[in-house]
């Protein structure tokens, strides 16, 4: 069985039944969701017309034994400044909150499940690709 962190762009599509996304998340035993992920999460559903049902339905998955919720520590900090400094000197900067997502994803070492492209210039970083 796996074990993953998923990325913002996952649960959404997830959450749109995605056959890949579901596929995925119904074979891993241990799914991760990084704060930073969670706040995105949150800051969208702000910004949408159904808040109320959105965070009903993330705290439900939440609440699975399987997922856990995943806090920033000092050693995400450090992977975070290695792949900032990484990405850097190779002229292909990403997003800050992606790069906290990749710290955590190689802090806990898990597979991280995205539909990001710019993680793959991330050495070191192990990818799940969707089935």
């Amino acid at each position: 069985m796996k074990r993953i962190i998923i990325d913002t762009n996952a649960y959404v599509a997830f959450k749109k039944n995605d056959a890949d996304a579901v596929n995925t998340f119904k074979q891993t035993e241990y799914i991760g969701i990084n704060i930073v992920v969670l706040g995105e999460l949150l800051s969208g559903f702000k910004g949408g017309t159904k808040e109320p049902t959105n965070r009903k339905e993330l705290e439900q998955f939440l609440d699975s034994p399987r997922v856990n919720l995943l806090q920033l520590d000092e050693e995400t900090a450090e992977f975070y400044a290695r792949i900032y400094w990484e990405v850097k000197k190779k002229g292909k900067p990403i997003p800050t909150n992606n790069l906290w997502v990749a710290a955590s994803a190689m802090r806990h070492a898990l597979a991280l499940f995205s539909y990001d492209e710019h993680f793959d210039n991330i050495p070191g970083l192990i990818l799940h690709k969707a089935l």
